[in-house]
């Protein structure tokens, strides 16, 4: 496993960090992207969208809708947000089968009590108003 950590002082370059990464992504691959509300997860999201080649104002947080699904890219991008989830609910809503064929970016993913293990992970942090930290683990 490898870790690689950016900076970033804005969302714009949070998505770029995300859009660059994006390039590297192949079809099944599942990432877990963690972080404090506010942090930029949904920011990164919209950012491995447009990398796909989705449009990235399409995407937006699914924390009601609890997974989105776009399409028109390279890959399928399906986004589940587990904010309002407990362990029990997010194990129903059958993640494991979802993103075949696509890529699953999943928000609070402490909520999935059995992740796939060759998960990509990505936290973000926040180190002031402006300033995030973001690593990702392949």
């Amino acid at each position: 496993m490898t870790t690689e950590t950016h900076q970033t002082s804005s969302e714009a370059e949070t998505s770029a960090i995300a859009r660059a990464f994006a390039d590297r992504l192949e079809p099944g691959d599942v990432l877990l992207i963690e972080g404090p509300l506010g942090a930029g997860k949904t920011a990164f999201v919209r950012g491995l969208a447009e990398g796909l080649g989705v449009a990235p104002e399409a995407v937006s947080s699914p924390t009601f809708t609890l997974i989105q699904e776009y399409d028109g890219g390279r890959l399928r991008l399906y986004h589940a947000d587990l904010y309002r989830l407990t362990p029990v609910e997010a194990a129903d809503l059958g993640l494991s089968e979802t993103g075949d064929g696509g890529v699953l970016a999943v928000e609070w993913p402490d909520r999935w009590r059995t992740p796939p293990g060759e998960s990509v992970r990505v936290s973000i942090a926040r180190l002031d108003d402006e300033r995030r930290e973001i690593s990702i683990t392949v």
